[in-house]
């Protein structure tokens, strides 16, 4: 039965040491109790879509009609559910506004366990409702995903299952520091344009109410001092601390205390963010319902597709309103394998991740020709790049056959800097037959690579308890200086991708000290986004300006693992 929709507007919602927060109760029209999904954080419950980021707006509405022709979108918040797609299916949509941003006055600390304890209560708070079944559910994308694995493992007693759509759960490795380096692009573009322009009290913010026109951020209107007082120094947290520790380990989930139903969503388009924390998220909780999709494109777009709004609400129909509806019945990992023209070449369907057809495949780098090759080199060679300069492109001969390949990656290197540190930078690649690179659309790139990896070299330090053949695990615990010129092993890790590519293509890996742009393109957008790593308070020329060093054969296999699968 379709029901119309209610509105309650700025409910307060009381929290454990008497603040208020605020939140939107999108509710059915009809009597009676629902079960509710809940989101949590910074960006603005009141913002509409068209404002907060309004590129994302017109991509949408080019490149999927579809989104616009199931709901009028009036109430289109940035990574959240649109109510219109579930009020009327009998479910209760509350989004909060956390401590410090939109309507709701306080401290502003993001990502911080004062968050995860309000997170707590706005879940325990909103069961007890009168329009509530006493079952809530988390649902959203990117930070409305990665929050949920920190509440989950806090158990709230009515929180009964969870769906991240690509949200990572380690706070050092994925969403601050890949490899060890500071994410510093992303950082400061997010922390200024989607935190600190929503803070409760920012008088100069550009973003408005989408219902009254009024400014978003409440009516005090705080000074730039007040306003810095009101809050963390989340940039200066991070610089502050370049090595894992207890500060980053209480903003990472203990993923064995997850035991909650969850459907897990990645996408291949979530490099340098969620990618690979989501899928490590999935594999990580103790939950015995469980199951993880790996999809492809941009994983904001591909969460509102009404056939994606389908899947979510089959899953929160059987553990919210407990429907049989044979949710038991869906494979407990589904993967989509892109094709090299960025369609979905077959979907993988298994019980486990890495998928169990994988067969682990090794093409060895030659540094005395630049070549990836399936036989280890046996005379040593090395290539030497400046960190600042367009680095090495090992490349295969045109395939013989078809490659297709879906799961983790990893490269096996031997390298030495002029200097005490380097920061490695991997890109995997593809070519077709004329040379023109095989590009993928993506969250926040439009021509992304097949992958990306990275790895501060002073933190190669291994976890051997963790780390297996395809999957290095680095604590980031420890930072063991290199001597000038001193030869030393590494496994970088790749971000989980996938392609199948036909034969006469070709596979390359582009190392660099830099990160991966394309020479002559232009525009934020060349190849990394805005996920880059040129902060030069993390990366002082003196460490990470020298000239590197790859070595091959000799006894020294230095090799890229890819996780092939049969072809078809």
């Amino acid at each position: 039965m379709k029901r119309r929709m209610i509105l309650d507007k700025d409910v307060a919602v009381p929290m454990r040491d008497g603040a208020v927060l605020r939140c939107n109760v999108f509710r059915p029209d009809t009597p009676g109790t629902f079960p509710v999904l809940m989101t949590f954080g910074p960006y603005g419950k009141d913002v509409h879509l068209s404002q907060f980021m309004p590129e994302a707006w017109e991509a949408l509405k080019q490149r999927h009609p579809e989104v616009l022709k199931a709901s009028t979108c009036k109430y289109l918040v940035f990574e959240t559910p649109d109510p219109e797609m579930w009020a009327p299916e009998g479910y209760v949509v509350v989004k909060v506004d956390s401590r410090g941003s939109g309507k709701s006055p306080g401290r502003l600390d993001v990502n911080s366990p004062a968050e995860f304890r309000d997170f707590h209560d706005a879940i325990e708070w909103a069961a007890v409702q009168p329009w509530a079944s006493g079952k809530v559910g988390l649902l959203g994308v990117s930070y409305y995903a990665a929050g949920q694995w920190m509440i989950a493992a806090e158990r709230p007693p009515h929180l009964a299952a969870m769906l991240p759509w690509q949200g990572t759960y380690d706070f050092y490795r994925d969403r601050t520091r890949q490899g060890g380096i500071l994410g510093a692009g992303f950082l400061h573009r997010w922390w200024n344009r989607s935190v600190l322009r929503n803070q409760h009290g920012n008088p100069d913010t550009p973003l408005v109410d989408l219902s009254t026109g009024e400014r978003n951020t409440g009516p005090a209107s705080l000074s730039p001092e007040q306003l810095a007082a009101n809050r963390e120094d989340y940039i200066g947290n991070l610089l502050a601390r370049p090595l894992n520790g207890p500060w980053y380990a209480e903003r990472s989930a203990n993923l064995g205390r997850i035991q909650i139903p969850a459907l897990v969503v990645a996408n291949w388009g979530g490099l340098g963010l969620h990618l690979r924390g989501t899928v490590l998220g999935y594999l990580g909780i103790a939950s015995r319902d469980k199951w993880l999709k790996v999809q492809s494109g941009s994983y904001f777009f591909t969460f509102l597709l009404p056939q994606n709004v389908a899947l979510q609400r089959k899953f929160f129909d059987r553990y919210l309103k407990g429907i049989d509806n044979g949710w038991e019945n869906e494979p407990r990992v589904e993967v989509a394998v892109r094709a090299a023209d960025d369609t979905v070449a077959r979907v993988v369907r298994d019980a486990q991740w890495p998928l169990a057809e994988t067969r682990w495949t090794q093409l060895y780098l030659d540094a005395s020709d630049m070549t990836l090759l399936a036989a280890p080199p046996q005379k040593p060679a090395s290539a030497s790049y400046p960190a600042d300069g367009q680095g090495l492109t090992f490349s295969s001969p045109p395939l013989e056959r078809p490659l297709v390949f879906a799961g983790p990656i990893k490269v096996k290197l031997f390298v030495s800097s002029s200097t005490n540190d380097m920061d490695l930078f991997a890109t995997l690649r593809a070519f077709d037959a004329n040379g023109k690179e095989v590009t993928f659309f993506s969250a926040v790139e439009p021509r992304a690579p097949v992958s990306q990896g990275w790895l501060r070299a002073s933190q190669r330090k291994l976890d051997p308890k963790r780390s297996s053949a395809h999957q290095p695990w680095h604590p980031h615990d420890e930072s063991q200086k290199l001597k000038p010129g001193e030869i030393v092993e590494v496994d970088v890790e790749i971000w989980p991708g996938s392609a199948a590519l036909p034969a006469s293509y070709r596979i390359a890996l582009t190392l660099q000290g830099k990160d991966f742009e394309r020479p002559g393109e232009t525009g934020p957008q060349r190849g990394s986004g805005w996920f880059l790593h040129d902060d030069p308070r993390d990366r002082p020329p003196s460490s990470f300006g020298g000239a590197h060093t790859v070595y091959s054969g000799g006894g020294r296999e230095t090799y890229l693992l890819l996780p092939e699968l049969p072809g078809q």
